[in-house]
């Protein structure tokens, strides 16, 4: 696992000076924590912090929060939180945090449907205050996660199936409570060419992008979408795009290859798990990571609506990289428990 991070580290900081040469050196400040946080938490028995599992969710209500009260606003949106001359996401930083709770929480003492709707409770709590900043691609793998936490649980698995299904007939329901440039990518995506110019210009851009790579791809800092700014977006939402244009499917395939084996290496801990709140935790983490990989690399190609979740470990995003270092760091102390 650790060579297939060191890889696609090195991957993202050569296309990320090809695309977005501006970002550095500052992001490099965003890797080293990344790195730091990693190596102390595959260091921590997972036990340990389990110990501090309620702390931690009380902290992250309250790390949740403070955006709502002295927020960075960024195209309308209050996500971020100035700090010096770098900015956090909390709603990325404390997903693994939640993972830890919920894992504790379900698998400790007697399980039973109360206890379920008590965490769906105290589910919506964080959910919801990351939907309000707005955000609901990371509100989305919160979900996404805690789901993975339960399917590890006790819960009757056809439960779990009529709940699933339950919440794909009710989603088209969701779409009216979308905000309005919400509304607009899920349109965008049933309709692209409607409105090329404006709403589906994104998802067209980026199907360009991906196909124009070809084999090897146009080269690094030769991609017409990429250099000539025709892709949005190109070193956070739509990296695979960049990767596919500049490195073509060899390089996207390498991306994925290693991504996959992250997931691998994930799934081979939760086979050997003894803990049920490792496989727990765990597992939560593989579901959030999977589901973040296959939307992003859908959204690229056209096959989901434009969410703006970036590509673990290789997207420009210091809140989102420091917080995937960190979920890995934690799985890696997962095992030195199990």
């Amino acid at each position: 696992m650790r060579l297939a991070i060191a890889f696609l580290i090195l991957l993202s900081i050569i296309v990320l000076f090809s695309v977005a040469p501006t970002l550095f050196p500052l992001y490099f400040i965003y890797i080293f924590i990344g790195v730091i946080c990693f190596f102390i938490f595959s260091r921590i028995n997972l036990e340990t912090l389990s110990y501090f599992s309620k702390h931690l969710y009380v902290a992250s209500i309250i790390f949740l929060l403070i955006p709502l009260i002295i927020g960075q606003v960024t195209r309308g949106v209050i996500r971020w939180i100035p700090i010096g001359g770098v900015t956090i996401q909390p709603s990325e930083l404390v997903r693994s945090f939640l993972l830890l709770f919920f894992a504790n929480y379900l698998v400790g003492g007697k399980f039973s449907k109360k206890k379920i709707i008590y965490s769906l409770v105290l589910l919506a709590i964080p959910a919801l205050l990351i939907l309000v900043q707005p955000s609901l691609g990371v509100a989305v793998l919160t979900v996404v996660g805690y789901i993975g936490v339960l399917i590890a649980t006790e819960i009757d698995k056809k439960a779990l199936l009529f709940i699933a299904l339950f919440l794909i007939l009710i989603f088209p329901a969701f779409i009216f409570f979308l905000a309005p440039y919400q509304r607009s990518r899920v349109e965008s995506f049933l309709f692209p060419g409607r409105d090329p110019s404006g709403a589906g210009y994104n998802s067209i851009q980026s199907m360009i992008s991906v196909g124009s790579g070809e084999l090897w791809g146009r080269g690094l800092g030769k991609g017409v979408q990429t250099q000539l700014s025709f892709l949005p977006e190109r070193q956070t939402d739509f990296i695979f795009a960049s990767v596919s244009e500049e490195l073509g499917f060899v390089g996207a395939f390498l991306v994925l290859f290693a991504l996959f084996f992250i997931l691998y290496s994930i799934q081979k801990i939760i086979s050997n798990a003894r803990s049920p709140v490792a496989r727990a935790f765990v597992s939560g983490v593989f579901l959030s990571l999977f589901a973040q990989i296959l939307i992003h690399i859908g959204m690229n190609m056209g096959l989901f609506p434009i969410t703006g979740i970036p590509l673990p470990l290789v997207s420009a995003g210091g809140s989102s990289f420091v917080a995937t270092m960190t979920a890995l760091g934690m799985v890696l102390g997962a095992k030195r428990q199990a």
